[in-house]
């Protein structure tokens, strides 16, 4: 098993197995962009709930302007909202406005600019209309005890207009998974510091956020421990009254200062993997502590990112009820790419279109896993199977899209 090391997919689909959605809670109508509906959601209302005017213009019965030129007197008003509680009978009609409630006995609306005013409260018929025109019956968009959105849809604001139209009071959905995001190392520093020697500036545990975020996560920032075994036992043990998956940053490889995997194991975690072959992200540890999943993302800024991506986001997804799509697509490499080794290979590249249409690629010259700002400029990641051969500029390679505008 190229000595130790576990294949990309394997690693995922351990990660995985027994990943469910977590449980149900109740939101506003105004909280649930993004959130998973949990069950079905029936109408409580019909929708509209009576027969109304699709436009400006005159609530007429059919009969009467079956020909052009009709006179009909005007006997009232109907505005959105004020019907009118009177019946149009023959040789009447009703002014009537958009969303207004079609009065008894009129069956159909002419436009406005259909007719003349004569004035003394009397107008003429330009146009003869079928009836039903410009109305919208009652129960055009949806009826009461109607499924109006399914299980499973994702709310986004056709979603959510839906379903306050079909007025709930409130919404079931699948609750969002809370991650706890660790950083480790006596090196890190906030944003905002000024580092002394051999100190950086932390930045892992944002990105790492921004991913989980994506995936619909609630994000407990669990700030950064210094290499430290009782500090270290102290915020898994925060991490495991609070939250559903805790993802460290750093620590967790075979180092003399690599203590994450050491001090959990010592605390009751049941090790899944730690060795994945992939490039970048080769420690990556995965194990369980009683209900709480837990995720070592490696210390290097592009290996934790696209751990992330391959791991924690499809893992943060399933659990909150959502979709991950890690779909490659094909596309033509721009430059010769030497052979790969035994790792699956994740290279930062460029993806963009060309003037035929074509999905091109070109990875970056410098691959260091500790350079984020190619991962920031990448649309993509080319995915280089393990002992891939060399390849020829022109051949075709597949790409896993980071950023889709361009694709």
């Amino acid at each position: 098993m190229n000595g130790g090391l576990i294949p990309v997919a394997e690693a995922r689909a351990r990660l995985l197995a027994d990943a469910v959605p977590l449980g149900t809670e109740i939101v506003s109508i105004g909280e649930a962009q993004g959130r998973v509906l949990a069950e079905d959601l029936i109408a409580l209302r019909t929708q509209p709930p009576e027969a109304v005017s699709a436009m400006d213009g005159y609530a007429v019965r059919a009969d009467d302007i079956a020909s052009v030129l009709s006179d009909l007197t005007v006997i009232g008003e109907v505005a959105a909202g004020h019907p009118f509680s009177g019946t149009v009978g023959p040789g009447q009609t009703a002014r009537i406005f958009t969303g207004g409630v079609l009065p008894a006995g009129a069956d159909t609306v002419i436009l406005q600019e259909n007719v003349t005013v004569l004035g003394d409260g009397r107008i003429r018929s330009n146009q003869a209309e079928p009836a039903g025109k410009h109305v919208r019956d009652a129960g055009l968009d949806f009826r009461k005890d109607e499924t109006v959105l399914a299980a499973g849809t994702v709310f986004d604001a056709g979603g959510i207009c839906l379903a306050a139209a079909a007025n709930p009071p409130a919404i079931s959905v699948i609750r969002r998974p809370r991650v706890g995001v660790l950083a480790t190392g006596d090196e890190l520093l906030p944003p905002g510091s000024e580092p002394g020697p051999g100190q950086i500036i932390a930045s892992n545990s944002y990105g790492i956020a921004a991913f989980a975020r994506e995936a619909g996560a609630e994000v407990i920032d669990l700030g950064i421990v210094s290499d430290n075994e009782a500090d270290l036992a102290a915020a898994l043990g925060h991490a495991a009254a609070s939250c559903d998956v805790l993802v460290t940053l750093g620590g967790a490889s075979v180092g003399d200062h690599d203590l994450v995997r050491k001090v959990f194991l010592a605390r009751g975690m049941t090790l899944d993997f730690w060795k994945i072959a992939m490039r970048p992200g080769k420690p990556l540890m995965f194990g369980r502590l009683d209900a709480l999943r837990i995720l070592g993302l490696p210390g290097n800024p592009v290996s934790a990112l696209v751990c992330g991506l391959l791991f924690m986001k499809p893992l943060l997804q399933k659990l909150g009820g959502l979709t991950f799509n890690l779909e490659r697509q094909r596309a033509i490499l721009d430059t010769a790419m030497p052979a790969n080794g035994g790792r699956e290979d994740y290279v930062r590249a460029r993806a963009w279109r060309d003037d035929a249409g074509t999905l091109r690629t070109k990875p970056f010259d410098r691959q260091d896993s500790s350079m984020i700002s190619a991962f920031a400029r990448s649309e993509a990641l080319l995915v280089r199977p393990p002992q891939a051969p060399a390849a020829s500029a022109g051949e075709e390679v597949e790409i896993l899209p980071l950023k889709p505008a361009p694709l």
